[in-house]
């Protein structure tokens, strides 16, 4: 983890900086990016909808795992990487609306999953009431594999 962060982490925050983006870090991110602020446990839990970005460096898949599974929203998560295994392993353990392997986060959207507009979106497991059959106690996880496609 900490290898990989110091690799590619720097040349990423200064294109993002570059961009207008507010990146917030714990201390492993700090000592890579000096312009990042402190990040607080509140800015793990934050949809910031704006152009803040936390970011955790960790040790490992079991990590990077928990710290979804623990902060996540159930609602997008996605990983970037070249190893078939972890793309695999990623897709089967992290649960969320959609999980997604090399594409952008964007692309959490009925239209953009082929399911036409959309009214809303439940991150619940269970959302009936009154009676119900097989179709009311069955969830949806969609899965997108992409090679960085972005959505714009």
């Amino acid at each position: 983890g900490t290898s990989i962060a110091a690799e590619w982490l720097p040349g990423a925050a200064r294109a993002l900086v570059e961009k207008g983006v507010e990146l917030r870090g714990c201390p492993e991110t700090l000592a890579l990016v000096p312009a990042a602020k402190g990040a607080t446990e509140d800015d793990w839990y934050a949809e910031y909808l704006d152009l803040i970005l936390a970011v955790r460096v960790v040790d490992n898949m079991d990590a990077a795992i928990e710290h979804i599974s623990t902060y996540g929203s159930q609602h997008t998560e996605a990983i970037v990487t070249s190893n078939f295994q972890r793309a695999h392993r990623f897709l089967q353990e992290v649960q969320s609306s959609l999980v997604l392997v090399n594409a952008s986060t964007r692309f959490n959207d009925g239209f953009q999953l082929g399911l036409g507009a959309e009214i809303g979106i439940s991150t619940s497991r269970l959302h009936a009431f009154g009676p119900m059959g097989v179709e009311e106690l069955t969830g949806t996880k969609f899965i997108a594999l992409g090679d960085g496609q972005v959505r714009t």
